[in-house]
């Protein structure tokens, strides 16, 4: 493992380097439209034609609203297109792009620092949100736009077919998913049902993303923070090594059929048996709803908070904030524009669908809104309510890339390999992360 990261820290470095240099002569001049004229931005999401015609409508009503007019380029290989414009010295206007990524860009030199009382509006965002956009320095490099976090989403047909209720805890859920396999809950009198959707492949780092709830629900960090900008890796805790354990124990060695085959490989693109009909419960995103609304069917699932482990209900949180490319000469229209993102008018844009098109926006970041009654669907309270009180986000500060895939490895290998002591594991992918840390010059 830690020859794996050595090679990758020497790539990234090498990336970095030229992104450092490249963004040091940005606002030199340019020939895109964004940057030749003054009153167009250049804009960028990550987004396929589907969202992209969300974004449109945002766009078109902040340009009837301002008279500022907007370059939207909706790209799908986000961060090997944004290279491709650094290494040319021209960078967007406006990003929009997940949240985990803020410190990676920040550590390249691909932001300029944001101070929220300059953003109109910029007081309607909790402190929660605006937290998860403070550099390694202190100072703030987005502006939050849309939040989610995960919750359970269960067959409430099969619940009520077996007489069972929702889990609330880490031991009911397995029981559930254990009833799920072996009690025919979709009565097709075939053994072809299974308990819980795992995405616990190691590509992208899929095992740490749906595992770090598990983590959280079970007292465990993956890394945690030592004050003044500096971090310590938290893999060989008691906490981490009870909670890694109960998941190899209970979900991956323990009775076929608790999680569906082959999720030691599975990432969220393949793990579609949730979709398909043949598995209950899926601890995901609120940006699945449309996706099972539709097949298996509105009326057959439930969304629930997530069952507690040992130290509570937390479950992952992430989202989308608003990057300004580090540019000189547009703050005033950049600052319109992220004003009207977060306003009431472009959160609610931004939250509906026309022609059904997937909403951009899932938990609005403007704390005036309630995302139940914008979308008229009270499953959303239930997601609202999860990120407010009961989630947690990956550190944004450091680039955590590198950490969750390192995590996720050893994850993934440790679920895969039944027999092998989950407590020297974790250290071996502790010291790994010291390494990772170390590299950014953030261990303490």
């Amino acid at each position: 493992m830690g020859e794996r990261r050595r090679r990758r820290r020497l790539a990234a470095a090498a990336t970095v380097g030229g992104l450092m240099f490249a963004t040091a002569a940005c606002g030199s001049g340019s020939d895109s439209a964004g940057s030749s004229d003054p009153n167009t931005l250049e804009v960028w999401t990550r987004s396929n034609p589907d969202s992209a015609a969300t974004y449109d409508r945002v766009f078109a009503a902040f340009t009837r609203k301002t008279g500022i007019k907007i370059d939207y380029q909706p790209v799908v290989n986000f961060d090997q297109q944004l290279q491709s414009r650094a290494s040319t010295k021209d960078l967007p206007d406006v990003m929009i792009n997940d949240t985990a990524l803020m410190g990676s860009y920040q550590s390249q030199g691909l932001l300029k620092p944001i101070d929220p009382a300059s953003i109109a509006g910029g007081d309607q965002i909790t402190p929660k949100s605006w937290s998860s956009t403070v550099g390694v320095d202190g100072k703030h490099y987005g502006i939050p736009y849309s939040r989610q976090a995960q919750t359970l989403m269960i067959r409430k047909d099969w619940l009520r077919k077996l007489g069972l209720k929702a889990p609330t805890t880490w031991q009911e859920m397995l029981s559930v998913a254990k009833a799920f396999v072996t009690r025919d809950p979709d009565g097709d009198g075939k053994a072809d049902t299974y308990g819980i959707v795992a995405p616990a492949s190691a590509q992208n780092g899929y095992a740490a993303w749906w595992g770090a709830s598990f983590l959280w629900q079970g007292g465990a960090q993956i890394i945690q923070s030592a004050g003044n900008g500096k971090y310590t890796p938290a893999m060989d805790s008691a906490a981490a090594v009870h909670a890694v354990t109960w998941m190899k124990d209970n979900l991956f060695c323990g009775e076929k059929g608790v999680v569906q085959p082959g999720a030691i490989t599975a990432v969220t693109g393949t793990a579609t048996n949730f979709q398909d009909g043949n598995a209950g419960m899926y601890m995901t995103g609120p940006y699945n709803i449309t996706t099972f609304d539709a097949t298996p069917g509105k009326d057959t699932y439930e969304v629930v908070p997530a069952p507690a482990g040992p130290a509570g209900g937390d479950a992952l949180a992430d989202g989308e904030d608003v990057y300004l490319g580090a540019k000189t000469g547009k703050d005033r229209q950049e600052r319109a524009l992220a004003a009207f993102l977060i306003s009431t008018e472009g959160q609610k844009i931004a939250m509906t669908s026309v022609d059904g098109h997937q909403p951009v926006v899932r938990i609005p970041v403007n704390s005036t809104l309630d995302a139940a009654k914008v979308r008229n669907d009270v499953r959303w309270s239930v997601v609202q309510k999860a990120y407010e009180d009961a989630s947690e986000q990956f550190p944004n500060a450091p680039d955590f890339a590198p950490i969750k895939q390192d995590t996720a490895d050893s994850l993934n290998s440790i679920f895969t390999y039944c027999g092998g002591d989950v407590r020297s594991r974790l250290k071996e992918l502790n010291d790994t992360l010291a390494g990772d840390l170390k590299d950014q010059d953030l261990l303490k």
